[in-house]
């Protein structure tokens, strides 16, 4: 497989002329074996030559002044730690993929997360801060990120979907997918070839249901609530017009049928006094426009679903009936 993972150590060419390995890290053990004291390991880092990822793991300097130029440059460091730690055939996946890949999550935990190959003869790692999983991994399930040897896109999207709830592989294939950063087809292939896998029916269902046109974790749980209450589906992202074709805004949520409107706001909206009047301005040209609209914030959707889905169920009602009056009106 193709998986950056050579261990030989080389000569670093900088000032400091450090023993490294090729991808610029090496333990405290290979440190030793190339021939340097424990005296001038321990004067290399006071000199700031070394540096110290992780208890055993080293890097230079060059490397680290580079590297924290990175997007989440912490994340990437400390992989590439513990990939050191558990050695070579093992690949950065899960939730720590999802970070360096840049994908939302409900939450991504502090925990590294990594892959290796059964039988790839890896050490197992006995720090409780990595989570090594055992798994197959076909040469186009791997990638790099920032340097650092990572399960693709699709793969890491797949894997979150096979070992988390709905909900949260959910948020990770919506923000795959309306970054442009896989597609449903990508998805499906990955799919397919570990069909057998744990959890893969749980992580077809979470593909099928994804959806690009979702922008944030919030679009993601409100989706997946309205799916678990029952709810018909609803179109995303809708252009709200009046009855004299003026633009009013674009909804999160429409149900059509129902004239009913939902969206979900964080915090911020309220905050700004600015949005929030312009908020009551477009809800009320919307009412105008005969829609039922519904707001909904982080606390209800993840905590007040009871209350959601009698809101919604009720919004339905009024907004059939106001469809019923339009009707009786036209006629």
């Amino acid at each position: 497989m193709s998986v950056p993972s050579e261990t030989l150590l080389v000569m670093h060419t900088g000032p400091s002329s450090l023993p490294v390995r090729l991808d610029g890290f090496a333990t405290y053990a290979e440190l030793l074996a190339s021939g340097l004291s424990r005296r001038r390991i321990r004067t290399l880092v006071q000199q700031g030559d070394l540096i110290s990822l992780a208890r055993g793991v080293y890097t230079t300097a060059e490397l680290s002044d580079r590297m924290s130029t990175l997007p989440d440059s912490d994340t990437a460091m400390r992989a590439m730690a513990a990939l050191a730690t558990v050695g070579p055939g093992s690949v950065v996946s899960h939730q720590t993929a999802a970070r360096l890949h840049g994908l939302d999550q409900i939450t991504s935990g502090t925990r590294l997360t990594l892959t290796r190959e059964p039988g790839a003869g890896s050490r197992s790692s006995r720090r409780p801060d990595i989570l090594v999983h055992v798994a197959g991994l076909p040469d186009d399930d791997v990638g790099g990120r920032f340097g650092v040897p990572v399960t693709t896109v699709p793969r890491t999207v797949i894997d979150l979907a096979r070992t988390l709830a709905f909900r949260s592989g959910l948020v990770v294939a919506d923000s795959a997918l309306h970054q442009h950063l896989a597609s449903k087809k990508d998805l499906r292939e990955v799919l397919a070839a570990c069909r057998r896998w744990p959890g893969a029916s749980k992580a077809a269902e979470v593909v099928e249901f994804a959806d690009a046109l979702a922008e944030s974790v919030l679009e993601s749980l409100a989706r997946a609530v309205f799916r678990d209450l029952g709810l018909p589906p609803p179109e995303l992202q809708v252009e709200i017009r009046d009855a004299d074709g003026q633009f009013i805004g674009r909804v999160d949520f429409l149900w059509r049928r129902f004239r009913t409107i939902a969206e979900v706001d964080g915090a911020l909206k309220y905050d700004d006094r600015t949005r929030a009047r312009a908020q009551l301005r477009r809800d009320k040209l919307l009412r105008a426009a005969n829609y039922e609209v519904e707001h909904f914030t982080w606390r209800d959707v993840v905590y007040g679903q009871d209350e959601v889905g009698a809101s919604m169920w009720a919004a339905f009602g009024l907004g059939s009936q106001r469809a019923s009056a339009r009707s009786e009106s036209a006629s």
